[in-house]
């Protein structure tokens, strides 16, 4: 038995599971918003432990939103990633470390080149998971190295993902994705807001 587990590990990690057999794995999932859903979607999905990430819009007032309504800036919503992730490999208290280094929380106007309520730093949770987001938030306001901690922490609502051509953008359009990524400047912004 022990064999067929480890032999199920050894594919899942090399991205051979079948969905069935995925769908026996213990999950649990973790909600951000963090700018471009396209880079949040990509930098998410290389955390160890991270099984799928997708992207979408939660936190307004329409149902079923497209991009454009989230986009005209009257939904509501944040573009978001719904993160799913093995709770045996990753908690939700390093998923949130991980998420700091990956935004400007320091900009409640947007995020980068992203302009708008809709790309605004936030994380949306559980009432379980609220007290581990404050404190994480809280710890990552200490490591700053320039300004002060703006990201919310907003009550999980309902996650639309976004449109088909919206997700796993990062792999299908790769050229493209990384001249957007560079010409907007997210790296380098990340590193004056977090050192390195």
């Amino acid at each position: 038995m022990r064999r067929l587990f480890a032999l199920l590990a050894t594919l899942f990690a090399l991205g051979g599971v079948s969905a069935s057999a995925a769908a026996t794995l213990k999950t649990e999932t973790a909600v951000f918003a963090g700018g471009c859903f396209w880079c949040m979607e990509h930098d998410m999905g290389g955390i160890p432990g991270v099984l799928k990430v997708e992207s979408g819009y939660t936190g307004g007032h329409v149902k079923n939103p497209t991009y454009r309504d989230v986009t005209s800036e009257r939904s509501g919503h944040y573009e978001s990633v719904r993160v799913t992730y093995d709770p045996a490999k990753l908690d939700y208290g390093f998923l949130l470390y991980r998420y700091w280094k990956l935004v400007d929380p320091t900009d409640d106007g947007g995020q980068f080149c992203d302009r708008g309520p809709s790309y605004r730093p936030a994380l949306f949770v559980t009432p379980a998971q609220r007290l581990i987001a404050e404190k994480s938030r809280d710890e990552a306001a200490k490591r700053l190295k320039t300004g002060t901690m703006k990201a919310q922490i907003l009550p999980l609502q309902t996650f639309y993902p976004a449109e088909e051509y919206h997700r796993d953008y990062a792999k299908r359009h790769a050229l493209d994705y990384n001249l957007y990524r560079t010409g907007c400047g997210r790296d380098a912004r990340l590193k004056q807001v977090w050192g390195g």
